[in-house]
């Protein structure tokens, strides 16, 4: 039977626990610029929506970190900072910007899970199933966003870097501290 690493156990709880808070971050500030600045309310109703699902990851990692007595990232006040900048910035741009940003966010997130799902050993069989869960919502929320606008086209295609970058940065930072 194979075992789990103790150290990339904590390293998974603590970036996903991280990542769907930042990924509720993101939309509190799209939501924030929907609400007040920028009057969408379908876009509004979908974003309420994804959040709903985020809630739901953040909640279950945020029980792991707790069960487990695993320290959360010290960086959670600097990313919840960043995510709500980046969603209120995004949604400012309009919609397609802000369905790229959860686009973008989701892609990297996609390959993120299933990268944690081959670290995960057969003694983490539930923690899997849920990240396996989880996943499959990020690239619902990814296809979504396609759905809706999101392009890579012209000036888009910059932010989409800069958005896939961020994240990757983000998920380094919060794997280690």
């Amino acid at each position: 039977m194979k075992k789990t690493n103790k150290k990339i156990l904590e390293e998974i709880i603590r970036v996903d626990h991280a990542g769907e808070r930042g990924a509720i971050k993101i939309y509190e500030g799209q939501l924030l610029a929907l609400k007040t600045l920028k009057q969408d309310e379908e876009l509004k109703r979908k974003i309420e929506e994804m959040k709903e699902h985020e809630t739901e990851h953040y909640e279950y990692f945020d029980e792991e970190i707790k069960k487990r007595n695993i320290k959360p990232t010290k960086f959670l006040p600097v990313w919840d900072l960043l995510g709500v900048t980046l969603g209120f910035g995004t949604a400012m741009l309009g919609k397609k910007a802000a369905m790229l940003c959860t686009a973008s966010v989701e892609e990297v997130i996609d390959g993120h899970y299933q990268d944690q799902t081959y670290k995960l050993g057969e003694d983490e069989e539930s923690l899997k199933q849920k990240i396996k869960k989880f996943r499959q919502d990020e690239l619902d929320h990814k296809d979504f966003a396609y759905e809706e606008g999101a392009t890579k086209k012209g000036l888009y295609n910059i932010l989409d870097k800069v958005i896939k970058t961020s994240s990757r940065i983000a998920i380094a930072i919060s794997e280690k501290y």
